[in-house]
C-alpha cells in the first residue's frame, strides 16, 4: 500500500463521519513531506449552515493555522472527492503543490474532469493531480449517502 492510499483510507474514516450530521461524505487531509498530518477537514455544510464549510477548505485552515502560515509548500492535500471549483481556488492560494484525490465529479469537479484549473497554465501555481486513488470506495460511500436520501 502507497502513503496515497494510506492516506486515503484516513479520508474515507473521516468522510464516514459527515454522515451523522446529513453532511456529503466527503473529507480531506493535509499531510506534510514526512507523511504527518497537519489538518484535517469533513464537509460541514449542514452542520455550520457555512456553504463555503467544504472539507478542503476546513483542512487547509486547519493546517494553516498548526504551521503557523498560509503557505502550504511542501504538503499534499488528500481528498476523497475531486475538488470543485471553490476547493480549486483555496488550493492554489495555499501553494499546495499537489492534490490527491478519490471520485471523480463529473458535475462540478475542477481538477480535470469539468474544469481543470489546477493544472490551467495560465495561472502562477500549478499543482500535480493524482486522481483516482480508491476511487470505487469513495465514488460508492457517495452513491449509497445519495441513494438514502431518494
Amino acid at each position: 500500500m502507497t502513503n496515497y492510499e494510506a492516506w486515503m483510507s484516513e479520508a474515507l474514516a473521516e468522510a464516514r463521519r459527515a454522515r451523522a450530521t446529513g453532511d456529503v461524505p466527503v473529507a480531506a487531509l493535509v499531510m506534510d513531506a514526512a507523511g504527518n498530518r497537519l489538518g484535517v477537514g469533513r464537509n460541514e455544510r449542514e452542520l455550520s449552515h457555512d456553504p463555503t464549510a467544504h472539507a478542503e477548505v476546513l483542512a487547509i485552515r486547519a493546517a494553516a493555522a498548526a504551521l503557523g502560515t498560509w503557505h502550504l509548500e511542501n504538503t499534499t492535500l488528500v481528498v476523497t472527492l475531486e475538488p470543485c471549483t471553490m476547493c480549486a481556488g483555496a488550493i492554489l492560494q495555499a501553494r499546495i503543490p499537489r492534490v490527491v484525490f478519490g471520485a471523480w465529479d463529473e458535475k462540478a469537479g475542477a481538477a480535470g474532469s469539468v474544469h481543470d484549473l489546477l493544472r490551467d497554465r495560465r495561472l502562477p501555481h500549478r499543482v500535480e493531480v493524482i486522481a483516482g486513488v480508491a476511487a470505487d470506495e469513495s465514488a460508492a460511500l457517495l452513491r449509497e449517502f445519495f441513494e438514502a436520501r431518494r
